[in-house]
């Protein structure tokens, strides 16, 4: 294996692993000049030149001119008669440089540099990764599922690095197969035995802030400020919204006509329900949008304890717990408080507005539970049987399989 053999060989990997000429030339010099070193116990003697676009490496020895007979390392000295024959201008104390051939190195000593050059590189292409994903953080990529397993989803990059979705990270009712299109946020770049690991994340607040970026021109360019988001990634979100220009309304940018630019990011999420709301430095009524659709009647807020008492009409109660407490949850994470939540004076009992269970009821069903006076579940599950087939046109196998969902809420 010649110089021109050796480094043709590493052509198509320098291009594969996308390092640039001068790093690849860079190494090709350490190695060759580590090898040297080792075979003449010195390199202080060695030129080495690398031209990486001939994929040609020399390698010139040069050797001090001595008189005959007092050569001591034949590697850096060259007796007197034998450095004529090269010049016959030459005299004692000059130096003569003469090319090394690879075939000097021997087979051995040559699969060993290439296997040391592949290891080099390899170690260089770690680190660029490392380096590029490590800025990378809070970003997102788009990329394609190349294997699912039960505890993570191994996902390919443009340039076919290996990146890490753990189920953790993703959205309970998330479901890929291989070659499919994913997009997630760049949560954490880990070294683990000297090689990057890719933590991507579909569940981080930025990964919906960066949604938001990329479906609202408004908050790319800066004029609408996301203050604060807050997630139950797959049910629900709610993000703090803010424009430093009058003239732009922050929520009605964020949603878009008829609500097409929040659509995109909503199916983007599994049907995540996000609530948009007007940021505000008045606490009192950052929690009462926060706590919206209900309609507050008064707050009571406990600065030192970090709490606030909200009180709501009795029909207003279970749109502010929401359905499984979501709003309440992610509207006190919101507003940075405690909300507890009050009716007619006394602590209310946990209860969800029909509404709330629109994507498992149809909603002709709704309809007709609300007609009888039945807004909320707990109202329903008050009724028998018996008087719910009596007072509504549902049949029974209906009313129990109504009854059925709206138990499990509360299991």
């Amino acid at each position: 294996m010649n110089s021109l053999e050796l480094v043709d060989s590493f052509s198509e990997f320098k291009e594969l692993k996308n390092i640039d000429k001068q790093t690849m030339q860079r190494v090709l010099e350490d190695v060759f000049r580590s090898m040297l070193k080792k075979k003449f116990n010195t390199d202080e003697h060695i030129d080495i030149i690398v031209n990486i676009d001939k994929g040609d490496v020399q390698i010139f020895l040069n050797k001090e001119i001595v008189d005959d007979g007092e050569v001591e390392d034949p590697n850096t000295e060259i007796a007197y008669s034998d450095a004529i024959k090269i010049e016959p201008d030459f005299e004692i104390g000059e130096e003569v440089t003469e090319e090394f051939k690879f075939v000097d190195f021997g087979r051995r000593n040559v699969l060993s540099l290439r296997q040391n050059l592949i290891s080099r590189i390899l170690e260089l292409e770690k680190d660029n990764l490392y380096k590029i994903y490590k800025e990378r953080i809070g970003e997102i990529v788009t990329g394609e599922v190349y294997q699912v397993w039960k505890k993570e989803i191994m996902v390919l990059d443009d340039e076919g690095n290996e990146l890490l979705l753990p189920k953790s990270e993703q959205i309970p009712s998330d479901y890929f197969k291989k070659g499919e299109t994913i997009r997630a946020v760049v949560a954490k770049v880990d070294m683990r035995n000297s090689s990057p690991v890719i933590i991507l994340s579909r569940t981080a607040p930025e990964f919906l802030e960066r949604l938001f970026e990329l479906e609202v021109p408004e908050v790319f360019d800066g004029l609408i400020t996301i203050k604060k988001i807050v997630r139950e990634p797959g049910e629900r979100a709610k993000v703090a919204v803010e424009s430093y220009d009058d003239r732009v309304d922050p929520v009605g940018a964020c949603v878009g006509m008829k609500g097409s630019r929040i659509h995109g990011i909503v199916r983007e999420l599994r049907n995540e329900n996000i609530d948009v709301i007007n940021y505000t430095n008045n606490a009192q009524l950052l929690i009462q949008r926060a706590l919206s659709p209900a309609k507050i009647s008064s707050i009571e807020i406990a600065e030192e304890e970090g709490r606030a008492k909200v009180f709501l009409k009795p029909d207003q109660v279970s749109l502010a717990i929401g359905r499984g407490g979501h709003n309440i949850k992610l509207a006190g994470k919101l507003c940075g408080y405690e909300l507890d939540v009050y009716r007619d004076g006394e602590v209310d009992i946990e209860d969800v507005d029909l509404e709330e269970f629109a994507d498992e009821i149809d909603g002709w069903i709704i309809d007709e539970l609300k007609a009888i006076g039945c807004d909320t579940a707990k109202a329903v599950l008050e009724l028998k049987e018996e008087d719910l087939v009596q007072r509504t046109d549902l049949e029974l196998e209906t009313i129990e399989e109504v009854l059925k969902i709206l138990r499990s809420e509360f299991e």
